[in-house]
C-alpha cells in the first residue's frame, strides 16, 4: 500500500512539476517526439488512433502479467455463490440476513484482496500514462491545439478511442 501511494506520489509530482525539469521534458520529448510525434504528424487521424492501440496493447499486457488470475477468480466465484444463495433464500429474511452477515465479514479481506489485485498493474503504468499525457499536452499545443472532427481535443479522442480500442484487447489477451 505505501509502495502505491509512493508511485501515486511521485506520478503526481511529475505531473506538477513537469515544465520546473526541463530535462525531463525534453527526455520524454526525444523518445516520444520521433515515434509517435511523427505518427501524428504523418495523419492526426490515423496516427492518433495506432498511439491509443499502442498504449492499450502494452497496458493491457501489463495488467495481464501482473493481475493473478487465480485469485481474481476465487474471487468471483465468492461473489457468485453469495448472489445465488441471497437468491435462494430471498423469502426467508432469517437466512438472507445470515448469508449477508457472513458475506459482511469477509468485506474486509476481500476489499484488500480486490484493492491489491488490481492496484498493482498501477504501480507500472502510473507513470508512463502521466508522462504520455504531459507530452500529449506539449505536443498539441504546439501543433496549434488542433480538433479532432470540428470539436474534440485531444484528450477525449484519446479516452474515447481508449473505450473501443481495450473491449477487442482485452479479449485478444483473454482477460
Amino acid at each position: 500500500m505505501l509502495i502505491m501511494l509512493g508511485m501515486m506520489l511521485i506520478s503526481i509530482f511529475i505531473g506538477v512539476q513537469w515544465d520546473k525539469y526541463p530535462a525531463l521534458k525534453a527526455g520524454v520529448h526525444r523518445v516520444l517526439d520521433p515515434t509517435f510525434g511523427a505518427l501524428i504528424n504523418w495523419n492526426i487521424y490515423a496516427g492518433m488512433i495506432l498511439i491509443v492501440l499502442v498504449i492499450n496493447l502494452a497496458f493491457t499486457g501489463i495488467q495481464k502479467l501482473t493481475i493473478d488470475p487465480e485469485q481474481l477468480k476465487l474471487m468471483k466465484e465468492k461473489q457468485k455463490f453469495y448472489q445465488e444463495e441471497m437468491k435462494n433464500h430471498r423469502e426467508n429474511p432469517i437466512k438472507l440476513k445470515e448469508i449477508q452477515m457472513k458475506q459482511m465479514a469477509e468485506f474486509p479481506e476481500m476489499f484488500s484482496k480486490n484493492f491489491e489485485i488490481f492496484m498493482k498493474p498501477l504501480l507500472f503504468t502510473s507513470i508512463p500514462i502521466i508522462l504520455f499525457f504531459r507530452w500529449f499536452s506539449d505536443y498539441f499545443t504546439a501543433l496549434g491545439d488542433p480538433k479532432f472532427f470540428g470539436f474534440m481535443s485531444w484528450f477525449w479522442v484519446y479516452l474515447i478511442a481508449s473505450i473501443f480500442i481495450s473491449g477487442p484487447i482485452r479479449k485478444i489477451y483473454k482477460m
